[in-house]
Parts: C-alpha cells; sequence; structure tokens
C-alpha cells in the first residue's frame, strides 16, 4: 500500500479511541488528522490503570470531537478505503457498543464507567 499523504482517509487510534479522519499534515513522528467519525468510543477511567474502578480519580473521556484534529502516532494510523460515516450517527453507534459490552460486565469499572457514558450522552446528543 502507498505511503499516507496529506488528504488521504485514515483509521486512527488516539489513547483508546478510534476515528476514522482526513491526513491534514505529515509531522516527523505523527500525522495530523482531522476527526471526522467515530468507530470506538474512548474507555472511562484511568488509562495507567484499565478497567481498575479504585484509582485516584476516575476520567470521564469523551470522544474526539467532529472535525476536531489532533497529533496521532504514525504508527497508529493506516488508510481507510470505506464509506466517511455522519459524523453524530457514528459517534451514537460507538456509544452503543460501549454500553452494550459495559452492561455485561458487572465489574464496579463498568458501572462507574456507564454512569460516566450516560452523563456523556446528555452533552453529545442535546437536541
Amino acid at each position: 500500500m502507498s505511503a499516507i499523504q496529506i488528504g488521504d482517509s485514515v483509521t486512527a487510534i488516539y489513547k483508546t479511541g478510534k476515528y476514522i479522519g482526513e491526513v491534514t499534515d505529515i509531522r516527523p513522528e505523527h500525522y495530523l488528522v482531522r476527526i471526522l467519525g467515530v468507530l470506538k468510543h474512548p474507555m472511562q477511567g484511568d488509562l495507567h490503570n484499565p478497567k481498575q474502578a479504585d484509582v485516584g480519580f476516575f476520567h470521564e473521556r469523551k470522544a474526539l470531537s467532529c472535525r476536531e484534529q489532533t497529533n496521532v502516532p504514525k504508527t497508529m494510523v493506516k488508510h481507510f478505503d470505506g464509506e466517511i460515516p455522519d459524523y453524530q450517527e457514528s459517534l451514537k453507534e460507538a456509544v452503543e457498543k460501549l454500553k452494550d459490552s459495559l452492561k455485561a460486565d458487572d465489574s464496579e469499572w463498568a458501572s462507574m464507567s456507564l454512569r460516566n457514558i450516560e452523563s456523556l450522552e446528555q452533552d453529545y446528543f442535546k437536541h
């Protein structure tokens, strides 16, 4: 596959979320990616202690917003050749998938994560 160029559609993994976006700049170690869709919503809690509830601060992690640009390490960016989804629809699907997996987990971490996600939904989908 050819090298990634400015303007290419890509998937990008940032922290624990996975996104569809467009490369807007190429830097020595990173691609600057404009976010256009969400494939996987970020995990909740402490990134350094995944799936642990008993941490100093249980972070609420939002998905990157539509058209937000972020530096993603080059190793975490791959070509994407599918159709770019509507951002809001893709966010809603990613949130639903995460909620379903959390509801199937009876741990304290999952219940704390679910509370965060339900709070984020109020912010994401206010009409």
